[in-house]
């Protein structure tokens, strides 16, 4: 049986790598995505490296993106985020990817979706439609193209870039409606074989949950692999995300959350101290506001993604919260410490003080994003749909 294929186009955008889809080069019926997007990225895999497609094995390299008209008016394009279990045939549209963000609007401007001047900045504004939220993306032009170039690193990324300037604008209540879901800047959660746990349940960006590291019996400096190793911790860090899914009213029960592993994200945050990252480099404590382990489907991230730090950064200027206890930050950026080295966020927040009353008004972060591979990408859906089936 010959192969399917649809055009594609591959890219990375911050420290993700998607392939995005034109929506009119996808089946007009969504319904009928996932098949083909399970197929694409190579999953299911038990090895959980998703040789047999375009998947790289780690959850920052299992995803889709779809850009197409925007559907309200305004915004300049529609953007849906899909991500792909790479074990299972699964495809979660519960959440958004801030690092895919950064790519959508370069995305539009060259498949000419959206005009932009010929040099100068260039300004899309991005519907996405998992939060629908809106997010203002700034990137630089050079003779008609988007430009690439240019002196921006982000750590986790080799090489520099032109910078994209990301504006999660009103990134409050994505999917609960409410930036303290609870209405608090803190909860308690019994948790089996831990007992009394505070979190603090904070939706902006993407919905997440964050505790202390300490209070997980770890130092808040772990690599990723010495924490994907330790199947007791990561369990007890799934209980903490189920129960405060719970609580925010993402799911009815714990059962169910754990049906939804995507959302919310959960993490565990220090105080500055001395750090290693990946590459080997030192941080000091001047060096970050605060430190973050990161954990999506699963897996601890090698780097903190856009709408967690997003989050946790909206999270350190409400008063009460453990980020705001455990931060040190004034009324600048706000710098957060991750496996792969720093990333420095903005954020303002209206009526701090009051969690019933708390309002993001904007967070803002800066990524540099490129045009990887562009052509056709080929795909079996028979097979995918049997899996997907087999899956379910």
């Amino acid at each position: 049986m010959p192969q399917n294929k649809l055009k594609a186009t591959f890219m990375r955008g911050g420290t993700s790598k998607a392939v995005v889809f034109n929506r009119q080069d996808l089946p007009a019926d969504p319904a009928l995505w996932d098949p083909i997007f399970v197929a694409v990225m190579g999953s299911p895999d038990p090895n959980g490296r998703q040789l047999d497609g375009m998947g790289g094995g780690l959850s920052s390299l299992s995803k889709i993106c779809v850009v197409g008209s925007p559907t309200r008016p305004d915004a300049d394009i529609d953007y849906t985020f899909a991500q792909i279990e790479v074990k299972r045939a699964a495809v979660d549209y519960s959440a958004n990817c801030g690092n895919m963000s950064s790519a959508m609007g370069p995305f539009a401007v060259s498949e000419g979706l959206v005009s932009a001047p010929a040099n100068g900045e260039a300004v899309v504004r991005i519907h996405n439609t998992n939060t629908g939220k809106i997010i203002v993306a700034r990137f630089p032009m050079s003779d008609g193209e988007v430009e690439i170039d240019g002196d921006m690193t982000i750590d986790g990324v080799g090489g520099q870039g032109a910078p994209v300037r990301l504006e999660f604008v009103d990134p409050g209540g994505t999917r609960t409606g409410r930036l303290l879901p609870t209405g608090c800047a803190c909860d308690q959660f019994e948790i089996a074989g831990l007992g009394t746990i505070e979190a603090s349940l904070v939706d902006a960006a993407n919905p997440c949950v964050f505790v202390a590291a300490n209070s997980v019996g770890k130092a808040g400096d772990e690599m990723p692999d010495t924490l994907e190793s330790d199947p007791v911790f990561l369990a007890t860090m799934e209980a903490i995300r189920c129960a405060a899914s719970v609580a925010m009213g993402l799911a009815p029960d714990v059962a169910a959350a754990a049906k939804i592993p995507s959302v919310p994200k959960v993490a565990m945050i220090v105080s500055p101290r001395q750090m290693t990252t990946l590459s080997g480099r030192h941080l000091e404590p001047s060096e970050m506001s605060l430190g973050i382990r990161m954990i999506s489907i699963g897996q601890p991230h090698r780097a903190v993604p856009i709408t967690g730090a997003t989050c946790l950064a909206i999270a350190v200027r409400i008063k009460g919260t453990l980020a705001n206890r455990l931060a040190r930050a004034g009324d600048g950026p706000i710098t957060i410490a991750h496996p792969s080295g720093t990333t420095v966020v903005d954020a303002a927040v209206e009526h701090a003080d009051d969690p019933a009353k708390a309002r993001a008004i904007h967070g803002a972060v800066y990524r540099t994003a490129r045009r990887l591979f562009e052509g056709n990408v080929f795909y079996r859906t028979a097979k995918a749909t049997a899996q997907a089936r087999r899956s379910a």
